[in-house]
């Protein structure tokens, strides 16, 4: 059932078809929330959205206008942005005494040891499950394409479950239960629930003393964009919210509380793509998970970007537009963007204006975007470049942060280099084009000599530093190396 949505004080959240009273403080997760109401099944164990535990389930708009069951981090969401919503926790997927089809695998295959992360896992799984695309995905698994694509003989991908984590090493009996689910059958209330539209965005308002330190928060959800605008042009110093993803993590582990938070993940003006002659357009409040879904390789960087970013958890909540607010010199979208001659749509009250992203930051977290001004589109010009790949190099192949991130976007005609455009992160107080590299391509023949000479030049742009992800020598040979590989999966894939 949707709970109606509030204007003033409270939030109204429907957790498993019964509406439940929210009033604050604003800084509250939804983790702590559904704990608070009696609902412990999901937990914190890293509060940082790198476990799973805390997953749930929350009702979230398709682009067909129908509902898709999505699973995020309960630990880093703030309770009040699920005013209005629809949320399931491991608890609600019963009906009645009999258990969900995906608790019944996991439990007769052994999914669970300690029992800790498996309500996470379960909310994680119960997503892939209601997977409009997975019987698609089923019947198109044949032969290796189905190990290719780390999808099981019933379309399930198992990089669902790529933000949840399993300390007891229990990872093969949880993927035989996942490649044991069938289909949700015909009567399954929650696949049904899929074909009705989700619940609108609430305009939420609260305001209450926070409990640690006795001085008072605001969470505030407009309606509208210029609602939104009006607000920041008042309060320029209002924390601006998305999927929290970031600021969630300072709120866990940093103790941070902020004096007014800005809401602006729903907002209708924000979200969509947009596609014209010249460009396409990325709504700033558009998930990941969105992108990687709507554009369905249309932008093959971004195709190749995606799935390398955090996980499939992180990716249901982040907004490209956050990656990018936050001037992060090791966010994993500003290499690829940079590589794409990417523009940013920045708005207030007094208008908009166009900003070529390679002039956006100027500084450790410091970018051109003015006080009172929001992200509120992405544009990537057209035609793109043919020749094209994202590299991250990390600890882990998945679900960490970059060491050093590499965009490439290359034109060549008739065996010379027409375009270059490399994007770096993690080399800089600043994500940045390699400049010099570029300049020394374009205009050069695509053979391996040039490559070479050009990947000594690529070895000296930024200023890369020690920390505890990588030395400085070692992000310099990376990129030293990168545009050899560069070169050669490219001449590998002739």
């Amino acid at each position: 059932m949707s709970a109606p949505a509030t204007q003033r004080s409270t939030a109204q959240i429907s957790v498993n078809s019964t509406v439940h009273e929210f009033d604050g403080p604003p800084h509250t997760n939804a983790l702590d929330f559904l704990r608070g109401v009696g609902l412990t099944a999901a937990k914190e164990g890293c509060a940082e959205g790198e476990c799973g535990a805390c997953a749930i389930m929350v009702a979230r708009p398709d682009a067909d206008g129908t509902t898709r069951w999505t699973s995020i981090n309960s630990c880093l969401l703030p309770a009040a942005a699920l005013d209005g919503q629809e949320v399931i926790t491991a608890e609600g997927l019963a009906d009645g005494e009999s258990v969900h089809p995906v608790q019944e695998e996991m439990a007769v295959r052994g999914g669970s040891q300690c029992g800790y992360c498996t309500p996470g896992f379960i909310c994680s799984m119960a997503a892939e499950y209601y997977r409009p695309e997975r019987a698609d995905d089923a019947a198109a698994a044949t032969g290796n394409s189905a190990a290719d694509h780390h999808c099981g003989p019933n379309g399930f991908d198992i990089h669902s479950l790529s933000g949840n984590l399993c300390r007891c090493t229990g990872y093969r009996p949880i993927r035989d239960a996942a490649y044991a689910l069938g289909q949700p059958e015909t009567g399954d209330t929650i696949a049904r629930r899929r074909q009705n539209p989700a619940p609108t965005s609430a305009s939420t308002d609260i305001h209450r003393a926070d409990t640690a330190t006795g001085e008072p928060g605001r969470y505030r959800r407009p309606s509208t964009l210029a609602e939104a605008l009006d607000i920041l042009a008042a309060e320029p110093e209002a924390l601006v919210v998305a999927g929290a993803t970031d600021w969630g993590v300072e709120v866990n582990i940093k103790g941070a509380r902020a004096k007014s938070m800005l809401a602006i993940d729903r907002l209708p003006e924000l979200r969509g793509i947009r596609r014209t002659e010249d460009h396409i357009e990325l709504g700033a409040a558009h998930t990941l998970s969105e992108l990687e879904r709507e554009l369905a390789g249309s932008i093959p960087l971004l195709g190749k970007l995606i799935p390398q970013f955090a996980s499939r958890l992180i990716r249901n909540a982040a907004t490209i537009g956050g990656n990018l607010g936050t001037g992060s010199p090791i966010g994993d979208t500003p290499p690829a963007l940079l590589a794409l001659d990417a523009q940013l749509v920045l708005t207030s009250v007094q208008g908009s204006r166009v900003v070529d992203l390679a002039e956006y930051f100027t500084g450790y977290r410091q970018t051109v975007r003015a006080a009172g001004e929001l992200i509120t589109a992405i544009r990537i010009p057209l035609p793109l470049a043919p020749m094209t790949s994202f590299q991250k190099i990390a600890k882990r192949r998945f679900d960490d942060i970059s060491s050093v991130a590499i965009g490439y976007a290359v034109s060549v005609e008739d065996g010379i280099v027409t375009k270059a455009r490399i994007g770096l992160g993690g080399v800089a107080a600043t994500p940045l084009r390699a400049d010099a590299t570029e300049a020394l391509l374009e205009g050069s023949p695509w053979t391996l000599e040039t490559v070479h000479g050009a990947a000594e030049t690529l070895a000296a742009e930024g200023t890369p530093m020690d920390d505890h992800r990588a030395s400085a020598k070692y992000r310099t040979a990376m990129l030293r190396s990168s545009l050899e590989r560069f070169y050669a999966e490219q001449e590998a894939g002739r």
